[in-house]
């Protein structure tokens, strides 16, 4: 299986859009407690209802940006296992590597 790059707008975008759900999300609860103080039955059932569909919009995006992170995650995990059963010796001698230059990078603090 092939490691395809990770597209970096796409991920900005999804970023993005996460925080402007939030920012709305925390928007309306603040509508909501700023209603509640009014105590008009309509309004605050009318605010919770946006609320409701707002937390229920923002649960969803996160659960799919969730499953794609696993995703691409399994995928690399696959793409890893593939390189280092193919190219042991090569492996080895990476992980030597960054081990060494781990434990240099440790010592000097």
């Amino acid at each position: 299986m092939a490691m395809q790059p990770v597209e970096r707008n796409a991920r900005d975008v999804s970023k993005e859009q996460l925080r402007e759900d939030l920012r709305q999300l925390s928007q309306t609860v603040e509508e909501l407690m700023n209603a509640t103080a009014d105590d008009s039955r309509e309004n605050v059932s009318r605010l919770r209802a946006r609320a409701e569909e707002r937390l229920r919009e923002t649960r969803a995006r996160l659960s799919a940006q969730g499953e794609r992170v696993r995703t691409q995650t399994m995928d690399t995990v696959e793409c890893c296992e593939h390189y280092v059963r193919e190219n042991p010796w090569q492996s080895l001698g990476i992980s030597a590597a960054a081990g060494m230059v781990a434990g240099l990078l440790i010592g000097r603090r």
